[in-house]
């Protein structure tokens, strides 16, 4: 990462994250397109917006907040890490919600709950029981 032109400390720390989160630069896909917007000639002449992929999860992010390509590089990184960190972290909320759904399901009902439901259900019996077609015998 010591070829983009900013402070080395931020470069490391992005290093870091993609460490942390399993990001290679092998997963990676990053292409360079034309920027679009204010920034007059630089932006019309060359190609300093990024376009970043990652490849394993499909996700991808398009960078121009800058002019220079090297500090749109370092940017695009950043925003991908911190959609992979958000992807991350819901897919371990839904299982953590899954596993409390899975506990709530399996625990042992209390003593007053089980008359309760068998009350009921001995209501609903009696309701299909008068419900039910007279025979003529």
């Amino acid at each position: 990462m010591s070829e983009f032109p900013v402070p080395v400390d931020r470069a490391s720390q992005i290093a870091r994250r993609m460490a942390r989160l399993g990001v290679g630069e092998e997963d990676l896909r990053e292409s360079f397109v034309r920027s679009s917007g204010p920034g007059g000639q630089n932006v019309n002449k060359t190609a300093t917006c990024v376009l970043l992929v990652h490849v394993r999860s499909g996700l991808q992010v398009k960078c121009q907040t800058s002019r220079q390509q090297g500090a749109n590089r370092l940017h695009a990184r950043e925003m991908l890490l911190d959609k992979l960190e958000e992807l991350a972290r819901v897919r371990r909320a839904e299982r953590q919600a899954e596993a409390a759904r899975r506990r709530y399901q399996k625990r042992k009902r209390s003593r007053a709950a089980k008359e309760r439901m068998l009350a009921d259900k001995a209501r609903r019996s009696i309701k299909k029981e008068q419900r039910r077609q007279v025979r003529p015998e």
